[in-house]
């Protein structure tokens, strides 16, 4: 299988190429390179990936259409996965900008070469944020998903809502996943278990928000990698329709939204205890109120998922947090 995949120098498309390749299959990974975060982390990522031969890389942004597009046509992909986007929900309210031009007209530049070249299959990395605050949990794909409380948020379900259209218009089969709280080695430096690691270590102070009473659906990312790999396989039709009150696919388009968390959320109190109990160190805590934008609880329903691949994430926290810190304590200072 020859797969195209957007972000390969970001956390989570840096393992799921990783995953691919040591699969056999050939991976094309395209990439901005963005100065968002520390540069020489994701160069590290991309070299691990370079020692296999069939990694090509591609290094350019979404929203330029004609370097996309060459990269689309020298790499042939039978599937496409496009994980690329600005992400980060605090950063959202500082540079809305950089989430329109990245997650809609990027995204919309995906979906165009995907439908010109007629792949297979293309999925698309959402977010639990297009749930906003609802009080209803667990998260169920059928959930209502139009109060976003943040742009990035807002960004993520436009993309949803164009892929919809672009399915019915052109039949291309399309699953859209929303992920909960991704976390593991070669993780992110502005996400919560990178800073706090971080902290502890330096004997700094960690923020947490909310006073504490928020609580997330943690997925660790080699759990996501096997969902994504296993959906890959399943592009939406009528053949893998499932049973009234877990069927998400569209009447209308070869569309499906998906879940892929455990179901399992985790007071962030909780989360800070194991860190510390991992690390051996206390933390310095310093309590502040939810900042815009947040939400009290992710939840995901794993319903569909399991349905669907027969599968659902089940790596518990303290394993996940384990493996983190033991990467974080390996890896060269520079990544940090």
């Amino acid at each position: 299988m020859r797969t195209f995949i957007t972000g390969t120098a970001g956390f989570i498309g840096f393992h799921l190429a990783r995953r691919l390749l040591e699969d056999g299959h050939a991976v094309t990974g395209y990439d901005g390179m963005t100065a968002y975060y520390n540069v020489r982390l994701k160069e590290a990522r991309h070299a691990a990936l370079s020692q296999f031969q069939d990694f090509t890389p591609e290094i350019a942004m979404l929203e330029d259409r004609e370097a996309l597009a060459r990269a689309v046509e020298r790499a042939r992909p039978d599937v496409i996965v496009h994980l690329a986007a600005q992400a980060g929900v605090r950063y959202s309210l500082q540079n809305p900008r950089a989430y329109v031009d990245s997650n809609v007209i990027g995204s919309f530049n995906v979906l165009d070469l995907a439908r010109e070249i007629g792949v297979k299959h293309l999925l698309l990395a959402s977010t639990s944020s297009v749930y906003g605050a609802s009080p209803e949990v667990p998260f169920h794909e059928t959930d209502k998903a139009d109060e976003p409380l943040t742009i990035y948020a807002a960004t993520k379900r436009a993309m949803e809502l164009m892929a919809h259209s672009n399915a019915h218009l052109y039949r291309v089969p399309t699953t859209a996943f929303r992920f909960f709280t991704v976390y593991g080695p070669w993780g992110r430096p502005d996400m919560a278990l990178f800073k706090f690691v971080k902290a502890i270590l330096q004997d700094e102070e960690i923020e947490i928000y909310g006073e504490g009473k928020m609580s997330r659906d943690f997925t660790y990312v080699e759990d996501l990698v096997e969902a994504i790999t296993r959906l890959a396989a399943l592009p939406p039709s009528e053949e893998n329709r499932q049973a009234a009150g877990l069927d998400t696919l569209s009447r209308e388009a070869p569309y499906r939204v998906v879940n892929i968390g455990g179901g399992q959320p985790v007071g962030l109190m909780d989360f800070v205890e194991t860190i510390e109990r991992i690390v051996g160190k206390s933390a310095k805590r310093k309590m502040l109120p939810m900042q815009d934008g947040d939400v009290p609880r992710t939840y995901a329903s794993p319903d569909l998922l399991e349905a669907l691949t027969g599968y659902k994430p089940q790596t518990d926290v303290e394993t996940g947090v384990k493996a983190f810190v033991d990467w974080y304590r390996e890896a060269d200072p520079a990544l940090r």
